[in-house]
């Protein structure tokens, strides 16, 4: 049993790790709180159950993909039905709840570390990830729930914004007044995520209200540059409000409940991937796809996240941050859409191609595929559009922040994870169970990903690295500075390699 300042919390024990699921750090968002700022969790009597996962935010459902394609691992499951294969919370408004895991209730100074899951800012689930490791090794594991969608990222321009990132600002608040009686040293707390994770970490990174929360940042294939202006956010609110039929305010789209508000959230996105107008959505929204996104509202999050920490706002977090080599590739795989992308596609328009062709990412054809074709000589032109797509979403954003960092008082580093699964390559999210030490076939989520023999020696240098960093600040690699900007090349052999991706800094220098 452990102590909050909410009251009393009973969990389980396996083999020596404490495990407390479903602990609230906030109010449940209902009622006059639906769609508001979260609030603190009021005090319980006697001892609450922590034994079983919380709920979980309300989230438009992953949709099919099928499989990954010849040569890919036959037992591919679809996102869906991987997350279901897991034991979860039912999909609630009562979700600001996160997990723990410690070695031992009686220490005190452990290390902490805090996961923020990816999922495209429209999923937020904590089934999948098992702290059991770290806590093994000595740290405090917490992952943590947080409002996705519409719940977390609708924009009206009324004061109120970026409640998902408020959701994970709150859930640290509650991790440095409360992680002591579970072992942990509050002033020694490392946020690490992946994907829409480490967006939001970018974020934190630049947000005032962040400030002081954690000491080190890992951030896994995200940074800080996919944000969405308030003009495409707004414009995106109100045609959220017209498909539910009620005025653009707050009240009125939260009195619609929670499945209309899913269901015209979903249709919402389907008509964004049908007709990928900039006009109508914004070019950004265009490109990325993602239409429910951090804002920046010149409050909450003061300006794009790297400028920020350009300015400073990170000066005292070490930063940990890379990319997977064919990060990107993973989504033209399982949508099936690799083998329908032409050349004729890759030149197209904006408007019928979407984020399927060059310009999407302010490129010129003419200019870009002869460049990118002496870079991946043999390449498909859906490889290219892979490799396009890995260095505008994840790979010059990762090396952005890094230089944005890099002259602060703390420390930076940088890793690429290149271990190809078969008939994928090194792709997004491959590097997770590495990182939890859960690299096995059967891993939930994951393990249809890694074939029949993942390399355990890797998942050990990964989670071993991860815990020193978040212990000392040092990974075991030289730092990443302007001259040399070590890299660590993990793979089943992993080495230091000095500034591996000059040739896309340079081509994407003067580019968004």
């Amino acid at each position: 049993m452990a102590r909050t300042n909410g009251g009393s919390v009973r969990g389980a024990v396996t083999e020596g790790v404490h495990k407390f699921l479903g602990v609230p750090y906030a109010a449940p968002p209902v009622g006059a709180d639906r769609l508001q700022p979260p609030r603190p969790h009021p005090p319980w009597e006697g001892v609450r159950d922590a034994t079983r996962p919380g709920a979980e935010p309300p989230q438009v459902a992953p949709p099919r993909t099928g499989g990954p394609g010849a040569g890919a691992a036959e037992d591919w499951d679809d996102v869906g039905d991987a997350f279901g294969a897991v034991e979860r919370g039912d999909p609630s408004t009562d979700c600001l709840n996160l997990n723990i895991w410690t070695p031992d209730l009686g220490a005190a100074g452990l290390p902490v570390m805090v996961w923020i899951q990816g999922g495209m800012f429209e999923l937020s689930s904590t089934a999948v990830y098992d702290g059991t490791s770290f806590a093994r090794d000595g740290v405090v594991c917490v992952v943590i729930n947080w409002r996705p969608g519409a719940e977390g990222f609708l924009y009206l321009d009324d004061g109120i914004a970026d409640l998902g990132l408020l959701d994970q600002v709150a859930a640290l608040e509650w991790v440095r007044d409360n992680i002591a009686g579970f072992g942990g040293d509050p002033g020694n707390v490392t946020v690490f995520g992946e994907s829409a994770g480490a967006m939001s970490i970018g974020c934190l990174l630049a947000m005032p209200r962040a400030t002081g929360l954690f000491r080190r940042a890992i951030l896994q294939s995200g940074a800080g540059h996919h944000v969405i202006a308030p003009p495409d956010a707004l414009a995106i609110a109100r045609d959220l409000a017209t498909r539910l039929g009620v005025a653009p305010t707050r009240a009125a789209i939260a009195g619609a409940g929670v499945p209309r508000l899913l269901a015209a959230q979903a249709a919402l996105k389907q008509d964004l991937l049908a007709h990928p107008d900039p006009g109508r959505w914004g070019l950004d929204v265009v490109t990325s796809t993602m239409p429910w996104q951090p804002t920046v509202d010149g409050t909450v999050l003061p300006a794009p996240p790297v400028e920020c920490i350009a300015a400073g706002s990170a000066d005292g977090v070490d930063v940990l941050i890379g990319t997977n080599t064919d990060d990107w590739r993973l989504w033209l795989i399982v949508s099936g859409a690799m083998s329908g992308i032409t050349e004729e596609v890759l030149a197209g328009p904006v408007g019928t191609y979407g984020h399927q062709c060059l310009a999407a990412y302010g490129l010129a054809a003419q200019s870009a595929l002869p460049a990118y074709r002496e870079r991946c000589p043999g390449a498909s032109p859906g490889d290219l559009l892979a490799a396009v797509q890995t260095d505008w979403w994840m790979r010059i954003p990762a090396l952005r922040l890094a230089e944005a960092h890099w002259a602060a008082p703390a420390r930076t580093f940088m890793y690429e994870f290149a271990w190809p699964s078969l008939g994928l390559g090194a792709v997004h999210a491959l590097e997770v169970p590495f990182v939890f030490d859960t690299a096995r076939p059967d891993a939930p989520l994951f393990g249809p990903l890694l074939g029949p023999d993942p390399p355990q020696e890797l998942a050990r240098t990964m989670h071993s690295a991860w815990i020193s960093f978040a212990t000392t600040g040092d990974p075991g690699w030289p730092a990443y500075e302007r001259v040399g900007r070590a890299t660590m090349h993990l793979d089943t052999t992993s080495s230091v390699v000095h500034d591996p991706r000059a040739w896309e800094r340079a081509f994407w220098k003067d580019l968004r």
